[in-house]
């Protein structure tokens, strides 16, 4: 009997204590694809801010999970032409976030070249961030 209690009290406490399931933080970032392609600085900012307060992360925490399209965040602004968005992320992400390669092996200055968006304003915000 003793044995059973003690089973069920550690079950309980690792459901009572289990760290924040995944499905919450997806549904918290469920529509930052819209967000970004409707280039709205302000939801972008608020939604930033309710995944650092709940989750403790940083964009740069959790940017490389997100997908818009096939294209990473700062890419799909790049794309639709959001550049008070793809600036914002850009300044909110460290160095380093920015110059690692993603998804497709491509850093995002050499793709940002190569589709001829190193020209726009999020591809010289990106240059004068990482240079």
């Amino acid at each position: 009997m003793k044995k059973s209690v003690i089973a069920l009290c550690a079950t309980l406490s690792a459901i009572a204590f289990s760290p924040i399931s995944q499905a919450d933080i997806n549904e918290d970032l469920q529509n930052i694809c819209t967000i970004v392609k409707n280039d709205d600085k302000s939801e972008l900012r608020k939604k930033i801010k309710k995944v650092q307060d709940d989750y403790n992360l940083r964009l740069g925490d959790y940017y490389s999970g997100i997908s818009c399209g096939g294209s990473s965040l700062i890419r799909y602004a790049m794309e639709n032409g959001a550049a008070e968005v793809g600036t914002f992320m850009i300044k909110k992400m460290s160095r380093g976030d920015l110059t690692q390669a993603e998804s497709d092996g491509q850093m995002l200055q050499q793709w940002a070249e190569a589709n001829g968006h190193i020209a726009g304003p999020i591809g010289q915000e990106l240059l004068a961030r990482i240079n």
